[in-house]
C-alpha cells in the first residue's frame, strides 16, 4: 500500500493552497475505510486536521482549521484532498494523509493503518 501526497509549497499568509494524496495498492482488491489529514509542526507533536469518515460521512475538523479548510475525497480515484484557505503562519507543518485500508487476499482480509511521506506546507508572514 502506498499513500502519495502532493501539493504542498510555499505560500503567504492569505493564500489557499490544496493538498492531494493519492492511495494505491498491489493487491487486486482493496477498498479504503476513513482517510484523514494530519499534520506535525517543528518541535510539536503530530496534530488531527481533518477526517472523511467510512461511508461518506460528515467530516471533522480540528477547531483551529474549521471553515477554513476542507477535506473531500473522490472514492473513484481513491484520492483525498485538503482544500486549505487563509491560510495562517502557524498552519506551516509537514502534512500526512493517513488511511484505514482493507486488502481482500485468497487468506482473507487485513486492515492496515498506512501513512504517507509528508509534504511541507509553509506560509509566511
Amino acid at each position: 500500500v502506498q499513500l502519495v501526497e502532493s501539493g504542498g509549497g510555499l505560500v503567504e499568509a492569505g493564500d489557499s493552497l490544496s493538498l492531494s494524496c493519492e492511495a494505491s495498492a498491489s493487491a487486486d482488491t482493496f477498498w479504503i475505510n476513513a482517510m484523514g489529514w494530519y499534520r506535525q509542526a517543528p518541535g510539536k507533536q503530530r496534530e488531527l486536521v481533518a477526517t472523511s469518515p467510512k461511508g461518506g460521512g460528515d467530516p471533522s475538523y480540528a477547531d483551529s482549521v474549521k471553515g477554513r479548510f476542507t477535506i473531500a475525497r473522490d472514492n473513484a480515484k481513491n484520492t483525498l484532498y485538503l482544500h486549505m484557505n487563509s491560510l495562517k503562519p502557524e498552519d506551516t507543518a509537514v502534512y500526512y494523509c493517513n488511511a484505514e485500508i482493507v486488502i481482500a487476499q485468497s487468506i482473507g482480509t487485513i486492515l492496515g493503518d498506512y501513512w504517507g511521506q509528508g509534504t511541507q506546507v509553509v506560509v509566511s508572514s
